[in-house]
């Protein structure tokens, strides 16, 4: 018989585990989609559709998928949504007209929803102290999408992309067994099953009417739907600007990906115990630097002097670059486990509702987003003009934060003289 911290750790493990093959699953057209574009000779924007479906359908069903979790549990909602995604991933490898891929792409999605359920399943396990380094290991399953960018480019190399929903199916046939015979029904779901207790539908949405709870959405938006479009665009990007071959491209994407994904769990610790608004609030200071600099095109500058005209070439090579990319990756992976721990601080027994719902927005960042990416760049002809999107999105998130911590403290002080008045003789 498991112990109860047993029973903890086993859990968060394998939720771990799924949410990372999810997470590569519903990421795999960022490194695919790039052959499928060659071969069916997609535009910018069409491109842009394929890849942005998937994070559709996913954000779209983090809410549903939270709300069922509440009900019913996770564990058998987990497993449900594992078998489920297999099998559209499988149909992908048989898919051959641009609107086929499209209609696997958009149920491929539902792998995305994943993360409403493990987050909801995960915070039933433990207590408010470990509440943000919890929900942080479990968000460094994010690393699915450095997988993808690892393994899909040698098979794709050694195979063809076809191979890539083959091997992917296959492993989340696989992950559901283990799911299925390592984890527990979660003492939350077992008390209210027991006790017949279970919320009603009003009462799960009834926090959403909160303007928090989309504050909260916003920030996810940009920590965890920009750190999904620039995961998905990043590849196309560097073949673009810098001349690397896709693979090269792949592989310095994961300066961006690899350090946003795993220090999410080290970042909940902070959150923990230093405070979720202010760690958001310091990892917006550090992207918004990042990307005034990103932002900036590759320029050439003409000054006509006395004798001759002079060229000034401005712009950043690679290694800055990646550079700027790698620090922001960290702080997006601070944000992304800041913003959950801010959740349970206000909302602890909401977290199916809440969390689904700052989910989906942050999802829909990462559908939203790489459609403007490709729809600016068209217009445009700016490559950079995705990260000065990024900039506009971040500036708005530090406009709201600013004001609703002004907002807070003055709450704060009519409610302590209202008690003090109260109070006196």
């Amino acid at each position: 018989m498991a112990t109860a911290s047993g029973k903890q750790m086993s859990v968060l493990t394998m939720n771990t585990l799924a949410f990372t093959v999810n997470f590569a699953v519903w990421t795999m057209f960022a490194i695919i989609g790039i052959d499928i574009k060659s071969e069916l000779g997609l535009n910018e924007t069409q491109f842009a559709l394929l890849v942005a479906t998937p994070i559709l359908s996913g954000s779209l069903s983090r809410l549903p998928l939270g709300l069922l979790t509440e009900r019913y549990g996770g564990r058998i909602v987990f497993l449900v949504q594992l078998i489920f995604v297999s099998v559209p991933t499988f149909c992908l490898a048989y898919a051959n007209e641009y609107w086929h891929y499209l209609i696997t792409g958009f149920f491929v999605g539902i792998a995305g929803g994943a993360f409403a359920i493990g987050v909801t399943y995960t915070s039933a396990w433990f207590e408010s102290e470990n509440q943000g380094t919890a929900m942080g290991i479990f968000g460094a399953g994010n690393i699915g999408v450095a997988i993808t960018n690892i393994i899909a480019p040698m098979v794709m190399l050694s195979y063809g992309w076809r191979t890539i929903p083959l091997i992917y199916a296959a492993a989340l046939i696989v992950i559901a067994g283990l799911f299925w015979f390592f984890t527990y029904t979660d003492p939350k779901h077992q008390s209210r099953k027991d006790n017949n207790t279970h919320a009603t539908l009003q009462q799960q949405l009834k926090p959403l009417s909160d303007m928090r709870v989309w504050r909260f959405g916003l920030y996810y938006f940009f920590v965890f739907g920009g750190f999904i479009a620039l995961a998905l665009w990043l590849p196309k990007y560097y073949v673009g600007e810098y001349g690397v071959d896709l693979q090269t491209a792949s592989y310095l994407t994961l300066a961006f990906i690899v350090p946003a994904a795993i220090i999410r769990a080290f970042g909940g610790w902070i959150s923990d115990n230093v405070g979720a608004r202010q760690v958001n609030w310091v990892v917006f200071w550090i992207c918004i630097v990042c990307l005034f600099f990103l932002s900036y095109p590759s320029s050439t500058v003409t000054i006509h002097g006395m004798e001759r005209d002079i060229e000034l070439n401005i712009g950043i090579n690679i290694y800055i670059f990646t550079l700027l990319i790698f620090i922001m990756g960290i702080a997006m992976g601070f944000g992304k486990a800041g913003v959950f721990r801010l959740i349970h601080d206000y909302y602890p027994n909401n977290m199916g509702s809440v969390c689904g719902a700052v989910g989906m927005i942050g999802g829909l960042g990462g559908f939203i987003l790489p459609l403007l990416f490709g729809a600016t760049a068209d217009l445009t002809n700016i490559r950079s003009s995705c990260f000065m999107l990024l900039y506009g999105v971040l500036g708005a998130c530090m406009i709201w934060m600013y004001y609703a911590i002004k907002f807070d403290a003055y709450t704060e002080r009519v409610r302590e003289a209202n008690e003090s008045d109260f109070l006196a003789p």
